[in-house]
């Protein structure tokens, strides 16, 4: 066989190894893709079915838009019980803006504040309708980003607050709800490794950085003890993940008879899997737009 003979055969054996590894890695990719979707069905089911299955009948209006999991349809059905129509958010830690609890009240037409030490993923301008504060919060500032923020939007108290640091959580409720800073609900992340009664809170580090492990925020009963103590109730804690939970003004619990009274009753479980792709691929572009 000649030389020609030779780097022809080579040629030919290598394009036909380089085919059947595309091949391989197209059967991977697809057999991948296919488990991933399958994971999200799965998970998508398994919600539903804790949402109706679960004490707390309010947990049945769990439903995901912008929220991590299923926390906008939970906000959504308490502010439509307060007849709220033109209300005002905040939000404090955010991450990169995609994925929040007030966005969806942005939909709404509603106006608010964010506070967060990232920076957003999207291009905004500060206005009367929205504005975000790139700060890292500590229990020296937290009070004065929130007066600025409401401040600035024209607004003395907001009618909804948000918070998920994944640490010094309790300790900047405390600071706010001590200081006069009283929306009708709070939204807030809780650790639900510890179950009702237990309770636990990570001392307060103004450098705090969650390390992927169980040691952040606080306890379910330790929020309870602290919002019983300034005329609050818990009201939810959401089936999908059981990381957030909801806390309403006691003047509004005869809006909710079937919220029951017992915190193990609402408590949820750590549940942290999410999904992979939920809907169509997010664009900043509808961010940009609704809060304009």
């Amino acid at each position: 066989m000649t030389n020609d003979q030779l780097l022809k055969n080579l040629e030919t054996r290598i394009e036909n190894l380089q085919r059947n590894m595309l091949a391989n890695a197209q059967l991977t990719n697809s057999v991948l893709q296919t488990l991933i979707n399958l994971k999200d069905l799965l998970l998508n089911f398994q919600t539903i079915k804790l949402q109706h299955l679960h004490r707390n009948p309010l947990n049945r209006f769990g439903r995901k838009c912008f929220s991590q999991t299923d926390e906008d349809g939970i906000t959504l059905e308490i502010i439509r019980r307060l007849g709220i129509t033109d209300g005002i958010y905040a939000e404090f830690g955010v991450g990169d803006g995609l994925e929040n609890n007030t966005l969806i009240l942005a939909t709404l037409g509603w106006k608010g504040f964010w506070v967060g030490g990232e920076d957003l993923a999207f291009t905004h301008i500060n206005s009367s309708k929205f504005k975000y504060y790139r700060k890292w919060i500590t229990l020296d500032n937290i009070l004065n980003c929130a007066q600025t923020g409401l401040a600035e939007i024209g607004s003395e108290s907001p009618d909804v607050i948000s918070l998920d640091f994944d640490g010094n959580d309790i300790y900047f409720v405390h600071e706010l709800i001590s200081n006069g800073i009283k929306p009708k609900l709070f939204i807030v992340e809780y650790n639900a490794k510890f179950i009702p009664p237990a309770r636990f809170q990570i001392a307060y580090d103004p450098n705090h950085q969650w390390a992927g492990d169980d040691y952040f925020g606080a306890a379910l009963m330790n929020f309870v003890d602290l919002f019983r103590e300034h005329g609050y109730h818990l009201i939810c804690c959401n089936s999908h993940t059981g990381a957030n939970a909801f806390f309403l003004k006691d003047t509004y619990k005869e809006l909710f008879p079937e919220t029951p009274s017992n915190v193990l009753d609402i408590w949820v479980e750590p549940r942290y899997h999410l999904y992979n792709q939920y809907g169509h691929k997010k664009s900043t572009k509808v961010i940009s737009q609704i809060l304009g």
